[in-house]
């Protein structure tokens, strides 16, 4: 089974510096590590190659730096790593940035799963996985919390859903993204950190996927960010006489 996983260097703080021209997010100087949905799809990856065999490649888009995350992939048991890096990707929305790893799968030769993190922490957009999908042809899962089965070019999974967990079966190959709930990531061994410290991660920038720079990067985008802004922090306390007091106040505010 090939298992192309694909991964993602984030900001590893919750308070993210946005450029005030650009509104994207500003990534110098602020310490970055592995998307943690990320990680569940990695883990995932290598649960059914110790079932399976195969091949894992850990595909991601990025800076120069995204080479770590890769490093770390490479550590817990992927077998190759493929970064997609050059200023034609750069300021890609969800759209582009699905197109330029559809690309990538292809010239990988396809993949019998494609495995994503349920979305990214920096963006929170969950798209990114099923816009590959489509893009891919291929038909996709979103939210897996178990993968049950896998045989005959068949797959049967669990979603989550609102009222539950939801079991359906997808032919393969096929696109899943996955929840925290699949699995608990391993640490990587120290025969693995070794191992992964030797390797080195295989660059690609637009030529090498055979992108068009009108398809990827900021000129491939669909949508545009006009305006950033974060919610200012209001407080304030007032005291309250008695019961009568707090229902003239709540009568008050419902009137406005």
């Amino acid at each position: 089974m090939k298992i192309v996983v694909c991964v993602k260097q984030v900001p590893a703080t919750g308070e993210q510096r946005l450029d005030p021209v650009t509104g994207t997010v500003i990534r110098e100087g602020v310490p970055s590590i592995l998307n943690p949905f990320d990680a569940y799809a990695l883990e995932e990856a290598v649960r059914l190659k110790e079932r399976f065999g195969g091949e894992i490649v850990a595909l991601s888009m990025g800076v120069p730096s995204a080479k770590e995350t890769l490093r770390r992939a490479l550590a817990v048991g992927a077998d190759r790593a493929i970064l997609l890096s050059g200023r034609a990707f750069a300021g890609a929305d969800t759209l582009a940035t699905a197109r330029a790893l559809s690309l990538a799968v292809c010239k990988l030769g396809g993949a019998d799963l494609v495995l994503c993190g349920r979305m990214a922490t920096d963006g929170d957009t969950a798209q990114v996985g099923p816009m590959l999908a489509e893009l891919l042809g291929v038909p996709h899962a979103a939210d897996v919390a178990h993968i049950k089965r896998v045989e005959n070019g068949r797959m049967t999974i669990a979603r989550m859903t609102d009222d539950g967990y939801r079991c359906e079966r997808l032919p393969l190959p096929a696109l899943l993204t996955v929840v925290k709930e699949i699995n608990v990531p391993r640490l990587p061994s120290v025969t693995g950190v070794l191992r992964a410290a030797r390797a080195e991660a295989t660059v690609w920038d637009a030529a090498d996927i055979g992108a068009s720079p009108e398809d990827v990067g900021q000129r491939g985008s669909r949508t545009r960010v006009v305006r950033t802004a974060r919610p200012e922090k209001k407080a304030g306390c007032r005291m309250l006489g008695g019961a009568a007091a707090l229902l003239t106040a709540l009568k008050a505010k419902g009137d406005r």
